[in-house]
């Protein structure tokens, strides 16, 4: 980083809690922990977290969004309360031409040691290009990267109108020079959160410490010792017992349970859905996945399952995503059911969230009922995730967060129903699909990109790959000594620089 751009300490300091603020924090607080004058309060915080890594916490799959949670990495932008593109290590950016952008950084400091410089930020995205699978946030994208004194221009193979939204995801996260070895990063001491990871013990825990050198000021807790614990109740008891601070994911069959002043409730934009297999199986047939389609009874899950912390599916984007319903397209097309008679399936789900597992149960008896005969499988996510990307189960039940990956309403439907998608789970190829979510793709506007999206969700459930079973909220569980959780409905963040107890 060159001397002679100024320092914008006051504006550094100032930035990071406009970030989290923009979402509910528990205890009425905002994030303003960014002072030095509060560094050394509080005591370190204790976190339950419902997923263990499952690549060695490499960024570019799902445990992106374990480091971003816990404070520990950051990229060029950052989301909004609104969904919009907010500064992060950029701290500016404009538009050069249809494929070109010139992003200008801050100044900050890897928690190496060593400067964000824009060479540092160039290698780091090309990094990421060449990851195998590609991360979710880069489906269907081609892009360069390039450094230009305290800038990097980025180019992309064609016009992506919403660069700077793609940047904010978690698996775009930037880290030091010394994380890529060999193929791969490694996230301890090298990132550029107010957290810095010091120690990870396989799939059971992790420990942080405060990075004091964070460009928006340092974290008011020490540190954090986490814990992944999959199982909910286990969850829900760390917390009955203070055994733990924060638990995220707590299981509403739980929640009645525990101190209600505990219980902290926020809309998400996470939807739980049925993928059905469309490349092999009995669902290869669209007539037997428009049978089990209307064999779903949302509105049961609802209040039996979610106990009315939910919302009947009405599409892939639900009600969090506010602008959604009133765009709506119905879908067309749709295959007339045939009878199952009888037809085997294997449906398949994960425990880290449990309400999946009852939520399979109600519709294994729902499918029954139609006629389809049912095996259920439920095991932990990471020995689940790679048997049902490669299309080993007939059905799935999982619950996604559909703005996670980019903050871009087009992001979620190009990896997980294009032919090219990396998180295809119903292995859908179908090119009117692939053409409704390109041209979705090519729209800048946002209000016109947003009616795109909605034709294109109306083209995806058409072809009954997807059956949207309830929206979610999510309740997380935090002591009552513990201030300035963030309740972020893009789940991308928990702990932030007012996170304290």
């Amino acid at each position: 980083m060159t001397t002679v751009r100024r320092r914008h300490l006051l504006g550094s300091l100032l930035l990071a809690p406009l970030l989290t603020a923009c979402f509910a924090s528990q205890g009425g607080d905002s994030e303003d922990g960014g002072s030095e004058g509060n560094a050394n309060e509080g005591s370190r915080l204790r976190v339950a977290l419902a997923f263990p890594p499952t690549e060695n916490l490499s960024p570019y799959g799902a445990d992106a969004t374990l480091l971003s949670r816990l404070g520990v990495t950051e990229g060029l932008t950052a989301l909004d309360a609104n969904g919009a593109a907010a500064p992060a290590l950029a701290e500016s950016w404009r538009r050069e031409n249809d494929r070109t952008w010139l992003f200008t950084l801050r100044e900050a400091t890897f928690q190496d040691g060593s400067e964000v410089t824009s060479a540092a930020v160039a290698a780091a995205l090309t990094h990421a290009t060449g990851a195998k699978p590609a991360p979710a946030a880069l489906s269907g994208v081609t892009l360069s990267a390039k450094a230009q004194g305290d800038a990097v221009r980025i180019t992309t193979k064609t016009a992506d109108p919403v660069l700077p939204l793609r940047l904010s995801s978690p698996n775009l996260a930037v880290f030091a020079p010394k994380a890529y070895t060999k193929g791969e990063v490694d996230p301890v001491g090298t990132a550029s959160g107010p957290f810095e990871l010091t120690k990870v013990t396989g799939s059971t825990s992790a420990a942080l410490d405060r990075f004091d050198d964070y460009w928006g000021g340092q974290a008011q807790a020490p540190g954090i010792d986490a814990r992944f614990i999959a199982d909910g109740t286990a969850r829900a008891n760390a917390l009955r017992t203070n055994q733990v601070d924060i638990a995220e994911a707590i299981p509403v069959a739980q929640a009645a349970t525990l101190d209600r002043a505990t219980l902290k409730e926020t809309a998400t934009t996470r939807t739980t859905s049925l993928q059905l297999n469309t490349e092999s199986g009995p669902f290869k047939d669209p007539k037997m996945r428009a049978a089990a389609r209307e064999a779903v009874d949302g509105s049961a899950l609802v209040k039996g399952v979610f106990e009315g912390y939910a919302d009947p599916g009405a599409g892939i984007y639900g009600p969090a995503v506010t602008w959604a319903d009133g765009k709506r397209v119905q879908p067309t097309g749709r295959a007339t059911a045939a009878e199952p008679n009888g037809t085997a399936v294997t449906l398949a789900t994960y425990d880290n969230r449990p309400e999946l597992p009852e939520v399979a149960q109600v519709l294994q008896q729902q499918l029954q009922k139609a006629g389809f005969k049912v095996t259920l499988q439920v095991r932990e996510y990471s020995r689940l995730e790679s048997d049902a990307l490669d299309g080993k189960f007939d059905a799935f039940i999982g619950a996604r967060n559909s703005l996670v990956d980019t903050g871009d309403p087009v992001g979620v439907l190009a990896s997980d129903y294009t032919c090219d998608g990396g998180y295809n789970l119903a292995q859908l190829c179908d090119k009117k699909v692939d053409r409704a979510v390109a041209e979705a793709d090519a729209v800048a506007d946002t209000d016109e990109r947003q009616d795109a999206v909605m034709r294109a969700e109306a083209a995806i459930l058409g072809t009954d790959a997807v059956v949207p079973l309830a929206h979610q909220a999510i309740i997380v569980g935090v002591s009552t000594d513990v201030r300035g959780v963030v309740l972020d409905p893009y789940e991308r963040t928990l702990v932030g620089t007012g996170t304290r107890r």
